[in-house]
């Protein structure tokens, strides 16, 4: 059934399931409050290193995103691990892409003006997302956007942590990957592992935000010079000082990501138009 609220930053959600590859997948959809027309869709994905976190932890990004764009925010909350281990994500990642496009315009979404965003382990699944899209003809992703994201199992180029006063170990993204990534030879497949990918060409433009107080934040900068290098148009943007956990919800973060998506969607459709009381 499904359940609507109004949220402290009034935007609307709804919370109800949908069939997955491996079982039902649970999604909440935020709509900005006073907006009218047919909104551009953004598909986000919550942090919790594949193994824990929410679609509740979605609720600061994937609000900020809807009002700020404006758009439609789908949360997916996708398998978990150790239960559901790669690739039960990322496969229902492209799932409810693929619900996106065949139902959102029934809660006013266009579904051709689709994008993907993520932070932490979702930032991986927004990635990774994007690589199976171009890999299996859709559907058509317009931008992405990466936050904090994890994107090497190898953990070659994690930074020191001591150094860089991270709140984020070794020994903890060590911990998410083995139960994540239960094989071994997993771990250099691109759709768990988009860094190892040596085919970023054709992927859609990206956004990626790190922290200064984060070990993750030279692999998700390599990446964006290996997007780079394909040419993929990429922006990069790290906020010195924030720490790993902080990212998602710092404001300057979410407003980097709120603009990046609003350019990279708004393109050359109808504009959208903010309602407004009659004044006398």
């Amino acid at each position: 059934m499904m359940q609507t609220s109004l949220s402290p930053t009034a935007t609307r959600s709804q919370d109800f399931s949908i069939p997955g590859p491996s079982g039902d997948i649970r999604l909440r959809l935020y709509r900005p409050d006073g907006v009218v027309g047919v909104l551009p869709v953004v598909l986000y994905f919550h942090g919790g290193g594949f193994v824990g976190g929410s679609l509740d932890d979605a609720d600061a990004p994937a609000c900020s995103i809807a009002e700020r764009c404006p758009a439609l925010v789908l949360a997916v909350g996708y398998a978990l691990a150790p239960a559901r281990p790669f690739p039960a994500a990322p496969e229902d990642a492209h799932c409810a892409a693929l619900w996106a496009v065949d139902h959102i315009e029934r809660y006013g979404g266009d579904p051709l003006r689709l994008a993907v965003a993520g932070d932490d382990a979702g930032g991986n699944l927004a990635a990774s997302l994007t690589l199976i899209a171009r890999d299996r003809a859709g559907p058509a992703i317009a931008a992405q956007a990466l936050i904090g994201p994890l994107l090497d199992p190898s953990m070659t180029r994690l930074g020191d942590a001591a150094r860089l006063n991270s709140d984020l170990s070794a020994a903890t993204c060590a911990n998410w990957y083995r139960q994540y990534l239960p094989q071994s030879r997993q771990r250099l497949h691109p759709y768990a592992s988009p860094l190892a990918s040596v085919r970023q060409a054709g992927l859609p433009p990206a956004l990626i935000v790190t922290a200064g107080c984060d070990v993750l934040h030279h692999e998700a900068e390599s990446y964006a010079a290996a997007l780079i290098g394909a040419g993929v148009p990429t922006q990069v943007v790290r906020f010195a000082g924030i720490t790993h956990a902080a990212l998602a919800a710092h404001p300057p973060a979410l407003d980097e990501v709120a603009h990046f998506l609003r350019h990279r969607l708004d393109a050359s459709l109808p504009p959208i138009h903010h309602a407004s009381l009659a004044r006398g």
